[in-house]
């Protein structure tokens, strides 16, 4: 995924958000026949405070994933939805796609059969918790012989990534009054691809951006535009995100053309 300096996520308290809040994931890695794709449910690691993700996959998608023996890429989804260009006024425009993406790449270590018991537990509780009427995986008619043969049929793993990029193209290339319509278009179900979501992510990323405008007061023209960090975006083995040593210039974004990422059918 290409990164650029606006769009660029790197705080980790907002990685784990997303991650936590979108836990249906694709999980990709290069098999022995070509790229191998597998989607699962996967959560955050309760016991660490970074990026580390645990979950399972069923068998024999640990040998087709080489699951402990090949790079695993991660894809966390969050919210995302079609633009249209009538929602910016008068003005030469494309339609673009707005969307919060998360990728976390590493080799992930495989779990014994009691610590996957437990990611098995805890995935359970999170979805049924949600339930009128909760039915957790050690509750009758399941019986322990039951759960024990449901855990040997599948695989854990840990993995704490070693690369994280991570994006989220919501507008920020747009004046205020346009980023207030777009949002208000979406509330209104004016786009039929959008998740309901991305109106109240987009308002979240866009007011913590007018807070340190304002709080960074006026602008002055005479001087030079103020460095931004370099769009590395990616995350030490730990989950803390690297410091640069560099700066960029910030610079504005390009305009938004058919052929550009911007565009709706790009990512």
């Amino acid at each position: 995924m290409r990164q650029n300096p606006s769009f660029a996520m790197t705080d980790v308290a907002e990685l784990r958000r997303m991650i936590d809040a979108n836990p249906w994931m694709t999980l990709v890695s290069q098999g022995e026949a070509g790229l191998v794709a597998s989607h699962y449910a996967v959560l955050l690691d309760e016991e660490r405070d970074d990026l580390t993700i645990v979950g399972h996959v069923g068998k024999p998608d640990d040998a087709i994933l080489g699951l402990g023996e090949r790079e695993l890429l991660v894809i966390v989804q969050g919210p995302h939805g079609y633009i249209s260009p009538g929602w910016y006024g008068d003005e030469p425009a494309v339609p673009t796609w707005n969307f919060v993406s998360v990728h976390l790449s590493g080799v992930p270590e495989i779990l014994s059969p009691d610590e996957n018991l437990r990611v098995l537990e805890r995935l359970v509780a999170r979805f049924e918790g949600a339930m009128p009427q909760p039915r957790l995986m050690w509750q009758p008619p399941n019986d322990e012989e039951y759960v024990r043969r449901l855990e040997r049929g599948t695989v854990g793993f840990r993995l704490t990534p070693t690369k994280v990029v991570a994006k989220r193209k919501l507008s920020q290339n747009r004046p205020d009054e346009v980023v207030d319509t777009i949002i208000a278009e979406l509330e209104a179900g004016g786009s039929p691809y959008a998740d309901p979501r991305l109106p109240a992510e987009m308002r979240r990323a866009h007011e913590s951006i007018r807070a340190a405008r304002r709080a960074a007061g006026p602008a002055d023209p005479a001087a030079d535009p103020a460095p931004v960090r370099a769009p590395e975006s990616a995350i030490d083995p730990a989950g803390s995100p690297r410091r640069a040593p560099e700066l960029l210039q910030s610079a504005p974004e390009p305009p938004e053309t058919a052929g550009s990422e911007q565009s709706g059918v790009r990512s």
